[in-house]
C-alpha cells in the first residue's frame, strides 16, 4: 500500500468518524459548554471541520499562517458542519490523491505571522499537526456528548452506548 492509498483510507473512516458524531447533535446543542474555560459545543466541532480540512487548505502551502491563511468555522447549525466536512471530504481527496509521493517529505511551517509554531515534513504534518489533533478533540467532543446525555456512536468499535 503506498502513503497515497494508505491516507485516502484514514481519510474516509475518520472522517466517517466525524460525521457520526455530527449526526448526533442539534442547533441548541452547539452553544453547550461543560465548564467556562470550555470552548462551546460549537465551536469544539467547528474546530474539528477545521482540522479535517485543512488537509486541502493548509497542506497544499508549504508556509501556513494562521494569520492570514486561517478563518476558523463559526457554525450557527449542525448542517454548516455537515456540509462543511462532506465538501472539505470532496477537496481533502482530491489533495491526497494527486499529492506526488515526493511532495509528502517537503518541509511544512504553520506560524502566526512571524512566530513559528512549527515546522516538518508534511507527512508529519498530516499525522501530527492534523490527524492526531482532530483525534484528540473529537474524544473532547463524545464527553460532551456524554454530559449532555446524546449517545456516543462507536469510533473504532462499538461504544458503552451501542453494546447489546
Amino acid at each position: 500500500m503506498s502513503i497515497k492509498e494508505g491516507f485516502l483510507v484514514e481519510l474516509e473512516r475518520e472522517t466517517n468518524n466525524t460525521r457520526r458524531i455530527l449526526d448526533r447533535l442539534k442547533d441548541e446543542d452547539l452553544s453547550f459548554r461543560p465548564h467556562e474555560k470550555s470552548m462551546s459545543l460549537g465551536s469544539l466541532a467547528g474546530h474539528i471541520v477545521d482540522l479535517h480540512n485543512w488537509i486541502s487548505d493548509a497542506l497544499t502551502k508549504n508556509d501556513f499562517n494562521l494569520a492570514t491563511d486561517f478563518k476558523p468555522l463559526k457554525p450557527t447549525q449542525v448542517s454548516e458542519l455537515k456540509e462543511a466536512l462532506d465538501e472539505g471530504y470532496k477537496r481533502n481527496e482530491k489533495t491526497i490523491d494527486t499529492f506526488p509521493e515526493e511532495e509528502w517529505f517537503t518541509s511544512w511551517t504553520m506560524r502566526v505571522d512571524n512566530y513559528v509554531i512549527a515546522e516538518m515534513p508534511k507527512l508529519g504534518a498530516l499525522r501530527f499537526v492534523i490527524n492526531n489533533h482532530l483525534i484528540h478533540h473529537r474524544g473532547q467532543l463524545t464527553v460532551y456528548l456524554r454530559l449532555l446525555d446524546i449517545p456516543v456512536p462507536g469510533m473504532y468499535g462499538p461504544s458503552a452506548d451501542e453494546k447489546k
